[in-house]
């Protein structure tokens, strides 16, 4: 089913008073299992559209056979609450817009958060910039933005006229809701401005012909993850995990919704998998060991590799130095140039292959 279709079927439902309802759906996506609309409308009026939208829900299910359907509700005022840095970002239903020039898009995600994996990020794309390839990072934490202290920058980007310029630095093209809010203002949004949010800055940034654009997913399976699936047209997906069982849980769940959603598995990151002790040498396995690796196997997916808990890591991402840039020739930094190398091997392999020639004479 098509978007149009669906906004057509609406309309000819013999509902009382819900004409203007159909004309403010503000975003409407469809997948085999589910679709998802965002209704605008205003708060007063919450009560008298419950009994409309269930309707809306239960005949959606029926005539599509979805499992599922979604009514979201918003409201313009909520829209005030975005900075004016940010310039509007609903997009009206069934627009088209193409991310040819942001490359390839990997997701680093994971189950849960305090695993490590926005320091896996910025120091994964620097590996992968140090390959020589261009590229970008976008943050789409939302609601804990942590790129600018990760390269030691947070100064609102400037425009063009028409986009947002992505603000360089250590060779990448970065970009964070964390350069619009300040570093301590709690961004209170419901999800479909988030959503929005998250959609503007891959296709309202100035983003310069990239090779690779690694976007640093918020943690969790929620809103966001399916709308960045859903809209960004992945070449992949990363699962960054600490070695104990209660992180991988929360990780095969995100593995799970990749695949749900038809997005190419990368590998897993074994994260803080163990630690080295500077007096003695002897090693630590603080969280266990080898769960991640163990995961990937049980899974079929590759094992990207371990990263130490190092406090070098730890220290550099603080100071927004990450290591990779601060420190390239340091054992650490391997760490994070092995598994961009084995990202990319992936990357090739999962590439369409070109079809041959049919000359007719």
């Amino acid at each position: 089913f098509k978007n149009d279709e669906i906004i057509l079927f609406l309309r000819n439902l013999k509902i009382k008073n819900h004409e203007n309802l159909v004309s403010n759906i503000e975003d409407l996506n469809i997948t085999d299992k589910l679709i998802q609309i965002v209704l605008n409308t205003d708060d007063k009026a919450k009560q008298d559209v419950d009994g409309i939208v269930k309707i809306w829900q239960r005949e959606l299910i029926n005539f599509t056979g979805v499992d599922d359907c979604r009514v979201i509700l918003t409201s313009h005022k909520m829209m005030s609450e975005i900075p004016k840095e940010v310039p509007s970002i609903r997009k009206s239903v069934g627009e088209k817009y193409s991310l040819e020039h942001l490359g390839k898009i990997v997701a680093i995600a994971s189950g849960k958060g305090g695993v490590g994996k926005s320091t896996t990020s910025i120091n994964l794309a620097l590996a992968l910039a140090a390959s020589g390839k261009k590229v970008g990072i976008l943050d789409a934490d939302i609601y804990g933005p942590s790129l600018p202290r990760l390269i030691g920058l947070n100064r609102k980007p400037q425009s063009d006229g028409k986009k947002i310029v992505p603000i360089e630095a250590w060779g990448l093209q970065t970009m964070s809701i964390g350069y619009l809010v300040a570093e301590d203002a709690p961004t209170i949004w419901r999800g479909p401005m988030v959503m929005s949010a998250i959609e503007q800055m891959l296709r309202d940034v100035a983003w310069d012909a990239l090779d690779i654009l690694v976007i640093d997913m918020p943690p969790g399976t929620g809103d966001a993850q399916l709308t960045l699936s859903q809209r960004a047209k992945l070449a992949g997906a990363v699962i960054v995990s600490t070695p104990q069982d209660l992180a991988l849980i929360d990780a095969r769940k995100g593995l799970n919704m990749f695949r749900k959603v038809n997005v190419p598995l990368l590998g897993i990151i074994e994260n803080m998998s163990h630690f080295l002790c500077t007096e003695c040498g002897a090693r630590h396995e603080i969280f266990g060991n080898g769960g991640a690796r163990a995961e990937a196997a049980k899974l079929g997916v590759p094992f990207l590799g371990e990263v130490p808990l190092e406090m070098a890591i730890r220290a550099t991402s603080d100071e927004g130095t990450p290591i990779v840039a601060s420190q390239p020739d340091s054992p650490h930094a391997n760490h994070y140039g092995v598994i961009a190398e084995a990202v990319l091997q992936t990357l090739e392999l999962n590439a369409p292959k070109a079809t041959p020639k049919i000359i007719v004479e």
